[in-house]
C-alpha cells in the first residue's frame, strides 16, 4: 500500500475508532449516565437494561480502542458492525434514512466503513501489521460480517421483546 492509502486507512481507522469510543463514554458518563442509557434500551425492548448499557460501554470503547490502533482489525469491525445493526433495527429503522429525522443514516455509514476497513484490512500502521496477523479481502469482510451478523441475531433472539416497549410506552 502506498504511503497515502496508508495514512487515509489510518485516518479512517482513528476517527471511527475515537468515534465509537467517545459513543461509548457518552453512555457511561454523559447524559442520564448507566441508568439513563439502561432505560433507553429497556424502552427499546431490550430486556435486561442495565446490563445491556454496560455491555453498549464496553464494545463501544473497546472495538473503538482496537479498531483505533488496528489491533485484531475484522473483530474490532464486527463489533461496531454489529453495534449499528441492533441500533439501526431498534432505533432507526422505523424513522426512515435521514439522521435529522433519527434515521438510519448514520448507523449505515459507520457499518459500512467499518466492513470496508475489515475488507481492506487495516494497513501497515498498525498493530495486526507489526505483529503479522493481518486478515483482509475476503477473509477480513466474511469474520467481520458474519460475527457481527451472529452477534447481533444473538442479542436479539435472547434479549429483545418489543412488546415490552410498547407496553411500556402506553403505560
Amino acid at each position: 500500500m502506498e504511503d497515502a492509502g496508508a495514512v487515509a486507512l489510518l485516518a479512517v481507522r482513528v476517527v471511527v475508532g475515537a468515534t465509537m469510543v467517545a459513543h461509548g463514554l457518552n453512555h457511561w458518563r454523559g447524559g442520564g449516565r448507566i441508568e439513563g442509557t439502561a432505560r433507553w434500551f429497556e424502552g427499546l425492548g431490550l430486556r435486561h437494561g442495565r446490563m445491556q448499557a454496560w455491555t453498549s460501554v464496553i464494545v463501544e470503547i473497546g472495538a473503538g480502542a482496537l479498531l483505533a490502533v488496528g489491533l485484531l482489525t475484522p473483530l474490532a469491525c464486527a463489533a461496531i458492525v454489529s453495534v449499528m445493526l441492533v441500533a439501526g433495527v431498534l432505533a432507526h429503522r422505523a424513522n426512515g434514512f435521514f439522521v435529522f429525522k433519527d434515521g438510519y443514516e448514520y448507523v449505515l455509514v459507520l457499518g459500512a466503513v467499518c466492513l470496508a476497513v475489515a475488507t481492506l484490512g487495516p494497513g501497515p500502521l498498525s498493530v495486526d501489521s507489526a505483529a503479522g496477523i493481518v486478515v483482509d479481502g475476503w477473509a477480513g469482510a466474511g469474520i467481520a460480517l458474519g460475527v457481527a451478523v451472529l452477534g447481533t441475531a444473538g442479542l436479539l433472539a435472547t434479549f429483545w421483546r418489543p412488546e415490552q416497549a410498547s407496553s411500556s410506552a402506553a403505560a
